[in-house]
């Protein structure tokens, strides 16, 4: 029976999953906003949301965690600067995660994911960003 074993696999090792998810967090980091499958979007979800926890305790062991984790001292420091104080007034939900059409290759569910309170940097992709008035 499957029941409580809540861990998405996404047809991966233990390895490469973790290693996707961290580089996923980074880019979520780095940009604000990814077009990503609706699957790793959903299992990206709660370890964005720690990271974002980590970032709002701001201490040094908070700092070594989201480094070991990330592996990228930018992103880590984007985290800590930006994103952190950004969420500070909320208690969870730091990620919403946008419906799209399927991907026209394989059919595959696609979604956006992407801060809740971070609207610049969410509007901040490299397609141009959006303006005020659209």
């Amino acid at each position: 029976m499957r029941h409580r074993k809540k861990t998405v696999k996404l047809q991966r090792d233990a390895s490469h999953r973790r290693s996707l998810l961290a580089n996923l967090a980074c880019s979520l980091i780095e940009h604000g906003r990814i077009r990503t499958t609706l699957a790793k979007a959903k299992a990206l979800r709660p370890v964005a949301e720690k990271m974002v926890t980590l970032a709002k305790r701001g201490d040094l062991h908070a700092r070594r965690q989201a480094v070991a984790f990330l592996r990228q001292k930018q992103a880590a420091k984007k985290l800590f600067e930006e994103v952190g104080p950004a969420c500070e007034n909320r208690q969870g939900g730091y990620c919403r995660i946008t419906k799209l059409g399927a991907r026209v290759s394989d059919s595959a569910p696609m979604a956006y994911i992407e801060w809740t309170d971070v609207e610049d940097m969410a509007l901040s992709i490299t397609d141009g960003g959006l303006d005020d008035d659209e």
